[in-house]
């Protein structure tokens, strides 16, 4: 058992042997998602969350150890190294602690107590520490030279040493760290001159508040508001009660020497400890606000990613607009662009009859199904023109989300697949295409473009396109890929994949013809055994001459589903379609030391529903028909409304209006409510009272619980 995996164990509260297990399967290259779904008799059914929770704490565990070997051969190099500290160092897994450890042999720049040491000051800074009876003047006599000319200049040295040794020492550092913990307040003040320009932060202008408390959005709005040179920050606790807590860990009598040992613990703490400290608190806590605007923004690209799909339905997909006109296109089954073209209902030219014309024809010549509308400008108009038009059979009319659509549509993806069309084309076949798969499409856009989360400018961006990008593999692998008709944009995030071995997937395909069976991954070039392992779970093919390569059951584990059958006199086929005979297995005659229970239950479990999307259905919404601009709003309304983003202090609504309306975390439920996603999902269809109106700033205060009692 290493230290590491005791130590992943107490701090997530799981298994050792399950740590150990997960990290071994890292360590070979399995993906979090094949280990989560595949490996669940040798992690103990672990989850998604607990495997990446592992492999985080796992690699930060590593570079600890390798920050530790640079740190003792530091010390070592300086000739300073003792077995008692080198003890300290191995047995210390605390970043921070380590730090402070590590501190009095840091390599200094010319410090005032490095000029002192360099003065031979050293010695009566070691007497001033043990604070003995004596005159410190009378001591200090014997230092004076021709760099150090008075007793009180050998004694300032001397006092600059101890300062530094008062901030350099860990457990001191650590005492101070407790109450900042505790204690500190983050405190926000405007610049003089700079209210009528920093009037958004105006809420930050004298503003103080418990830093352990302070919500993450309040955080990196100040910290916004500091970048942007409108607010001063500083973070402190009680500097009295640190020196206090000082001065009682450094002075032990009345002594004259005590007196410049106190001087010098003030000094310590206000020049070097102090803003060490307010660095170090300001860095933890915008990493926590971080922390918590990417999860809310991660888990809003997953309802997105998972939003119901329409399917494979033709669709005709509209870009709306006014003076520039509504893009039209149409789509076939595979969101292959058949025609596209431009009609102007709208003012100026209120071209309606003939608009109506060419849409109604459109729909009768490409056999369309299904109608996308864009929630961009002119969406309520372009919705209102087409849901008054009359078609030969029912056609349903969807109003789609175009956040990202613009950046889709000039990306490098766009044009390399729409060379020929401008970008107005290909927003409007990315709308289209959004409505029939929302992960396929989504997928080929930055996650930081789609526009939902809070402040997502301002936190780490590396660590937002990790969790972004995981998120995006983690939905891609739930609902599964079909390896016949999905995009290279697609496959890449597939488990055990990435871009090359897409790449060749689709120059395979292009080739060779559709795939007819997962084994056939094994002709692909360069996409060996591992890899295998690792993609061919996820990856379907519709209509394969074996059923189960359309299911999420393992190639690895077919040879079981075959001897159930067998063992049952039927085919897999009249297992998979026959109820009664599944009913009828008994999963503990198919263990073996490589497969367990879990594993059995999930194959029984897929049985049931091969190929079976995981999503819900779409469902067809429609707004107040009178509301069209904030001005039509009073208080007292209720109306229905589209969830559009998620944020740590409530949810905003779409009414149909060009502002959308925040719903406060207070308003969402008769409940305390800590996270907004317990109760709403994007894109989710709800009923909001309207609670007050600003026309001015243009914004719409909503309630949720209000309609509710």
């Amino acid at each position: 058992m290493s230290v590491i995996s005791s130590l992943i164990s107490k701090s997530l509260n799981l298994s050792i042997n399950n740590v150990e297990s997960t990290i071994k399967l890292l360590q070979d290259g399995a993906t979090i998602p094949f280990i989560s779904r595949y490996r669940k008799d040798t992690t103990g059914g672990l989850d998604e969350v607990e495997v990446e929770n592992i492999k985080t704490q796992y690699e930060n565990y590593k570079e600890l150890e390798k920050r530790k070997e640079f740190i003792v051969a530091t010390i070592t190099e300086q000739g300073k190294m003792t077995s008692v500290l080198n003890e300290k160092i191995a047995n210390c897994w605390d970043s921070t602690i380590l730090e402070d450890i590590y501190l009095p042999f840091r390599p200094k720049r010319q410090t005032r107590a490095e000029a002192a040491r360099k003065k031979g000051l050293e010695d009566l800074a070691i007497w001033l520490m043990k604070q003995e009876f004596g005159s410190p003047s009378d001591r200090a006599n014997a230092f004076i030279t021709d760099e150090v000319e008075t007793t009180e200049d050998a004694l300032k040295g001397a006092s600059d040493i101890v300062a530094e040794w008062v901030n350099e020492d860990a457990p001191a550092r650590q005492d101070v760290r407790r109450i900042y913990e505790r204690e500190a307040e983050i405190t926000s003040r405007v610049i003089k001159g700079k209210e009528e320009e920093g009037e958004k932060y105006s809420d930050y202008f004298d503003f103080t508040a418990l830093l352990s408390r302070c919500p993450s959005h309040r955080l990196l709005a100040i910290r916004r508001g500091e970048a942007e040179g409108f607010l001063r920050v500083s973070i402190s606790p009680d500097d009295d009660y640190c020196i206090s807590r000082l001065i009682k860990r450094f002075v032990n009598n009345s002594s004259e020497a005590a007196s410049y040992v106190e001087d010098a613990v003030k000094d310590g703490y206000k020049r070097l400890m102090k803003p060490s400290m307010e660095t170090e608190f300001a860095k933890l806590s915008k990493e926590k606000a971080d922390d918590a605007a990417i999860a809310v923004f991660a888990e809003n690209m997953r309802q997105l990613l998972l939003a119901p799909p329409l399917g494979q339905k033709r669709v005709l997909a509209i870009d709306p607009g006014f003076a520039s006109g509504c893009k039209v296109v149409c789509l076939d089954e595979q969101g292959n662009l058949l025609h596209n073209e431009t009609i102007y209902p709208h003012p100026p030219r209120n071209e309606f009859k003939k608009a109506a014309n060419k849409v109604s024809k459109l729909v009768s010549t490409y056999k369309v199904d299904a109608i996308a509308i864009g929630n961009g400008t002119a969406s309520r108009e372009t919705e209102g023109f087409i849901t008054n038009l009359r078609y030969e059979k029912e056609v349903k009319v969807f109003v789609v989300s175009e956040n990202g659509a613009s950046v889709y549509s000039a990306s490098k993806v766009a044009r390399e697949e729409f060379p020929n069309y401008d970008v107005t084309v290909r927003g409007a076949v990315s709308i289209g295409r959004r409505l029939c798969d929302p992960l396929a499409e989504l997928v080929k856009i930055d996650p930081k473009a789609v526009g939902v989360g809070q402040y997502q400018h301002d936190v780490d961006q590396g660590k937002l396109k990790k969790s972004l990008d995981q998120t995006v593999e983690s939905c891609v692998n739930l609902v599964g890929v079909n390896l016949n008709t999905a995009s290279k944009h697609l496959l890449v995030y597939v488990s055990g994949l990435g871009e090359s071995l897409a790449q060749n997937i689709i120059d395979y395909r292009t080739e060779n013809g559709a795939f007819e069976s997962r084994r056939q991954l094994m002709k692909v070039p360069r996409l060996g055994a591992k890899a295998f392992e690792q993609c061919a779970g996820f990856l379907r093919i519709p209509n394969a001459k074996n059923l189960l390569d359309n299911s999420a059951v393992h190639p690895e584990s077919y040879h079981v589903v075959e001897k159930m059958a067998k063992d049952l006199n039927c085919t897999v086929e009249e297992l998979i379609s026959d109820k009664s005979l599944k009913e009828k297995v008994d999963l503990k005659k198919y263990t073996t030391e490589t497969i367990g229970l879990a594993t059995l239950k999930d194959i029984l479990e897929e049985l049931e529903k091969p190929g079976r999307d995981p999503r819900s259905k779409v469902e067809s919404f429609e707004f107040s028909p009178d509301v069209k601009t904030i001005a039509d709003l009073s208080e007292g309304m209720v109306l229905p409304g589209i969830v559009t983003n998620i944020t740590n202090f409530g949810c905003f609504v779409d009414v149909g209006i060009k502002e959308n309306g925040l719903v406060h975390i207070s308003e969402l439920a008769n409940r305390f409510v800590s996270n907004p996603t317990e109760v709403v999902s994007l894109h989710q269809y709800v009923k909001v009272k309207v609670l007050s109106v600003d026309t001015e700033r243009k914004r719409i205060q909503l309630s949720i619980k209000a309609v509710e009692s």
